[in-house]
């Protein structure tokens, strides 16, 4: 097949759904698919406000169209609400081009964690609105799909995430030498991502923060005792995630949480709420602790199994996933079976 990805968020972004779209473009050109990415560095771009690291394209429309026509894809599939992903919504609905779409992130309680007082509803009728138009919506858990559903979303089906467990696999606690245990928190230093109830937990020996965002000044100023690492890539971030004891997940807005099972693949227990994303990976006292109280779920959580939780992240395949992704997606125009149409020219000449 030849198939076009449509997204907003890419490399040199650091982040969940980055890396389940390379993760899945590698899977489907290793199958022998032809994948052509429609992506922000094509295009003339400005920082997001509020995340520099975010570029969005600046009026991509005429570009997306003529890379469309170009490319003739035979499936379309967007993955964000952004301008990329909003100009290739356009380009189908003008074209009656058929195409779908997937569910990364819950813009509406990003929205409402930076400002308190805006209520759900219109984030979640902007979302009805976008995905509303493509033949399936892919999400990553029977858990996600109820809640969307429960809020007007319609066809939706499970596209269930995978992690690279030949990348992500343990690597020796040795390679941290302050006092143990080691908690680590892992992505975007934000408010949505809640790392500050991190930060707050009473825990004994040594917090890590591994990663970078608009939050890192200040929670560094207010937390000299914290060891805040910067962003990590490729085998370094594979080396701290190993070298914790426990990694932990404050996180009550994600739909997911791709670091939850890269933490396991590793063999690190995680500590999380007992909220939606996490939820639907760990299994509460085997792989992870999910509790309200997080600092009790990070003190029970170093107590598991390495080798329960490297034996856990085996179930999310990176092929299976892949496999479900293409049997999702839809051909840009339902074509006429041809022998079909034969058999029914024959019955009325009968």
């Amino acid at each position: 097949m030849r198939i076009v990805i449509s997204t907003d968020a890419w490399m040199p972004q650091i982040n969940g759904v980055v890396r389940t779209l390379t993760n899945l473009i590698t899977a489907l050109r290793n199958s022998g698919h032809e994948v052509h990415v429609i992506e922000p560095q094509q295009f003339n771009t400005v920082p997001m406000p509020g995340y520099s690291e975010i570029r969005l394209a600046v009026l991509p429309d005429l570009k997306v169209r003529r890379l469309l026509w170009e490319t003739d894809p035979d499936a379309i599939h967007i993955v964000t609400e952004g301008p990329i992903g909003a100009a290739t919504r356009c380009y189908c609905k003008m074209r009656r081009l058929h195409f779908t779409t997937s569910f990364h992130t819950r813009f509406p309680e990003y929205i409402k964690a930076r400002v308190p007082v805006l209520p759900l509803w219109p984030g979640y009728a902007m979302m009805n609105f976008f995905h509303g138009a493509a033949e399936r919506t892919m999400v990553s858990t029977p858990q996600l799909r109820e809640e969307l559903s429960m809020r007007g979303m319609r066809n939706l089906v499970i596209w269930p995430r995978g992690v690279d467990t030949e990348m992500f696999q343990p690597m020796g606690k040795d390679f941290l030498e302050d006092g143990r245990p080691i908690f680590m928190y892992v992505g975007r230093v934000s408010v949505e991502k809640n790392v500050e109830d991190f930060l707050l937990s009473r825990l004994p020996g040594t917090k890590y923060v591994v990663g970078d965002g608009p939050a890192r000044t200040d929670l560094e100023r207010k937390y000299p005792d914290v060891r805040f690492v910067g962003t990590q890539v490729g085998e370094d971030l594979v080396r701290y995630i190993s070298a914790a004891d426990c990694l932990v997940f404050p996180s009550r807005t994600d739909s997911l949480g791709l670091v939850v099972m890269e933490a396991l693949a590793c063999g690190v227990p995680v500590a999380a709420y007992p909220v939606l994303g996490p939820s639907s990976i760990l299994r509460n006292g085997v792989s992870g602790y999910l509790d309200e109280d997080l600092s009790r779920a990070a003190l029970k959580a170093v107590e598991l199994d390495p080798q329960v939780c490297r034996q856990a992240a085996m179930q999310f395949s990176l092929q299976n996933s892949a496999e479900i992704f293409l049997e999702h997606l839809v051909p840009t125009r339902h074509k006429i079976n041809i022998s079909i149409l034969d058999e029914l020219m024959e019955t009325k000449r009968g």
